[in-house]
């Protein structure tokens, strides 16, 4: 028992250190650890080196970047809506003091 812990803790040392040789690796070996599910495995480690060799970063980086850059571009269009609405009103509050100025000339 004392041994298994002992293991365990050093696996999970060299793993969280970033000590790991291809991080592409570890999850599939977790997946197919987990499941037992070989093709699901496979699939996965795969699919992250196709990712890694189109994109030059690992899966996790990549959907950040995706996430990011879509946040971002939800921001400038939520900071455009609001810049032309303040204008809007300006122009607004505008043309109403100008009608009523021109009312009593």
């Amino acid at each position: 028992m004392g041994i298994n812990k002992l293991l365990i803790c050093i696996l999970m040392g060299i793993i969280l250190s970033g000590c790991a040789q291809s991080t592409a690796m570890l999850g599939p070996a977790i997946t197919l650890a987990s499941s037992g599910n070989v093709s699901q495995a496979g699939l996965t480690f795969f699919t992250n080196k196709a990712v890694e060799k189109e994109t030059g970063m690992d899966t996790v980086t990549f959907v950040s970047n995706k996430i990011d850059e879509q946040n971002s571009k939800t921001k400038l269009k939520r900071e455009f809506k609001n810049m032309v609405e303040i204008n809007f009103l300006k122009t607004r509050e505008k043309l109403i003091s100008q009608d009523k100025s021109n009312t009593f000339n």
